[in-house]
């Protein structure tokens, strides 16, 4: 590396997922709905569990804990990317990417540690029925999701001060909608074996971590269903956890498509693209897949609804 080439970079351009000038107001249409509906959903679970006394339970108290970050998550990427497309800017400064960095890796860490935490709580209530309210109390739920959230603090504060160490030259451009870690370490013109080292060794741990107990979870969760002799009862146990299931195959099989479609084309593009599957429409099919499929939630949304009508109707009539 030449010594004139290392600069203080102020900023760097977000390429985004087009160049197109023609699909610009195409993507701003889409992205923009997909965000409202992302937000007003995840809103709306959590405002019919805290309404809903009979949905105070540990299950439903780790939803609320997901859907708001589920929130932070899109509200991380899309605003920016929105902006840009607005103004037809591809600018971002260097002190706000490493600030949606940081909230970008605490966003997505916290998402696989409350899924892990959801699996441990099905386990519990499917294997240990008896022993469910005993095990699953107010202050073990509580101390989970503390525990996960200064565990992905404590994180996201690494990865973000390691890419602060790094130097970068005429090159910054970031082939993506949002600053990537990965991409941000590749820009890098100073050494960067340190960076991917805690960025893979993070992925391994906090990722791989949490898959493994979750994929235990449900070995055990389907060999406790298997030794039910109803089918009846099967279904009933089964139901209790497809909705779980159902966000955690698609929240892992996106992010684990973004790793392989990258590394087998390597291409920015298609990573950047397949991003958008578990940053954005994870996310928005979340409530969705939980109240389509969940009789309690559709209960609580409905009663929710009918509050609201009443309070209209009590105000226009005064």
């Amino acid at each position: 590396m030449e010594p004139g080439n290392d600069t203080r970079i102020s900023e760097f351009l977000l390429l985004g997922l087009s160049n197109e000038p023609e699909l610009q107001p195409l993507m701003f249409g889409i992205f923009l709905s997909m965000y409202l509906i992302t937000v007003f959903g995840n809103l709306l679970i959590i405002l019919a569990i805290s309404s809903g006394s009979h949905l105070h339970i540990p299950m439903y108290f780790f939803l609320s804990n997901l859907s708001f970050v589920d929130i932070c998550f899109t509200s991380t990427t899309i605003p920016k990317m929105l902006s840009n497309i607005q103004t037809q800017s591809k600018v971002i400064t260097y002190e706000g990417c490493i600030t949606q960095i940081y909230f970008f890796i605490l966003s997505a860490v916290l998402d696989i540690f409350l899924l892990t935490v959801m699996a441990y709580d099905r386990f519990v209530a499917i294997c240990h029925p008896l022993q469910y309210t005993v095990i699953m109390n107010p202050r073990l739920c509580g101390l989970l999701v503390l525990v996960s959230w200064i565990v992905c603090i404590l994180n996201s504060l690494l990865q973000s001060l390691t890419v602060l160490h790094l130097s970068f030259c005429t090159d910054v451009e970031i082939p993506h909608f949002f600053c990537d870690l990965s991409q941000m370490i590749q820009l890098a013109c100073s050494d960067n074996f340190v960076n991917n080292t805690v960025m893979y060794f993070a992925a391994v741990l906090l990722g791989g971590g949490p898959l493994a107990g979750i994929l235990y979870s449900y070995s055990k969760i389907v060999s406790c269903i298997c030794r039910i002799s109803t089918a009846q009862g099967r279904y009933k146990a089964f139901s209790t956890c497809a909705s779980h299931l159902s966000i955690v195959s698609l929240f892992f099989c996106t992010s684990l498509g973004v790793y392989f479609s990258s590394a087998a084309t390597h291409s920015s593009h298609s990573s950047a693209t397949a991003s958008a599957m578990y940053t954005v429409v994870t996310p928005m099919l979340n409530p969705f897949i939980y109240s389509l499929r969940n009789k309690d939630i559709k209960r609580a949304l409905k009663k929710l609804f009918g509050l609201a009508g009443l309070k209209r109707q009590t105000a226009l009539g005064l």
